[in-house]
């Protein structure tokens, strides 16, 4: 069984962060302290869906090391492949990962408003992923 407690509480949290952000005013600390916290937590959602959908794709593999040998694009990839996932929902989770790699080193206002618009097809994608991971370890 896979666990995705942890996979839960972070979207959870990613959920009550851009609630509090859009209460917050725009040129508060709190909203910077928001705004902080929704990315970070997109961050920690996106690494750890996919570490945890590579565990799901183990039983398509032949081993366990041919499926931990997988990079993150092509785990989604695969999992569209055995229809895990749809290919739309794919290219979303790639189109994630994009906006990860192109502003890893760009931590300002423009990194912040891309990822904010993600968020709330994000939160849907993370929370279908959930539960695909959650059923796919109960089979």
């Amino acid at each position: 069984m896979i666990d995705t407690e942890f996979y839960l509480r972070c979207i959870k949290t990613l959920e009550q962060a851009c609630a509090l952000l859009q209460k917050a005013e725009p040129d508060s600390i709190e909203y910077e302290l928001y705004r902080s916290a929704c990315v970070k937590e997109f961050e920690i959602i996106l690494e750890q869906s996919g570490k945890l959908l590579k565990k799901c794709l183990r039983a398509y593999k032949h081993s366990a090391r041919e499926a931990d040998k997988l990079t993150f694009k092509d785990i989604f990839r695969h999992a569209a492949h055995h229809g895990l996932i749809s290919l739309e929902e794919t290219e979303r989770w790639l189109q994630y990962r994009d906006n990860r790699n192109n502003t890893a080193h760009d931590y300002g206002v423009n990194f912040a408003q891309k990822t904010l618009v993600l968020l709330p097809q994000f939160i849907t994608d993370a929370s279908r992923l959930q539960q695909v991971i959650s059923q796919h370890s109960h089979d």
